[in-house]
């Protein structure tokens, strides 16, 4: 026991106290680079590189690539819309029906006029005339709320209820 009381007693003691502290230190450290090792697996994969630069800019490159695909879907998707915009300008949306007695016999209004038009004013109007005899159907172009033919009341009237805020509904 006298030899640990000298000079190189204590420092032998000193280098083992020091030493023990290393290994639990390195012990430690190799614990946490385990773990470090096990999440970057995660992240990574498991396709043995060990670079996280490269896997970054392997990351970085296919978000480009998905930008850029996303990107060219987007403008083909603005370019669909945009051409199923101008066919739906074209196609009838607005439409009405006016009923009324033709002739101003009371026979319930069974003379009716029907506007088709589209988001332009432009479609045709349909009338139809009854009477107890005879029946009479009248097709009149419509271009811009126009027609070239001379219209009715009856039939200005379908057009205007087909543009009005009620819009779309019998009168």
């Amino acid at each position: 026991m006298n030899d640990l009381t000298t000079t190189q007693g204590i420092v032998a003691l000193a280098a083992a106290g020091v030493a023990v502290v290393a290994l639990l230190f390195a012990i430690v450290l190799a614990v946490k680079l385990r773990r470090l090792r096990a999440s970057q697996r995660v992240v990574m994969g498991d396709h043995g590189d060990r670079d996280l630069v490269a896997h970054s800019e392997r990351l970085e490159k296919g978000f480009v690539d998905l930008r850029d695909w996303v990107e060219e879907v987007l403008a083909g998707l603005d370019q669909r819309v945009g051409t199923a915009e101008r066919r739906i300008d074209g196609c009838f949306a607005h439409t009405s029906l006016v009923r009324y007695d033709a002739y101003g016999e009371m026979s319930g209004q069974q003379s009716s006029s029907y506007a088709l038009l589209d988001s332009h004013r432009s479609g045709l109007v349909v009338s139809s005339i009854l009477h107890r005899e005879q029946a009479r159907v009248y097709v009149k172009r419509v271009r811009n709320g126009e027609s070239e033919l001379e219209l009715s009341p009856e039939e200005r009237e379908a057009i205007d209820v087909a543009f009005s805020p009620a819009g779309n509904s019998a009168s």
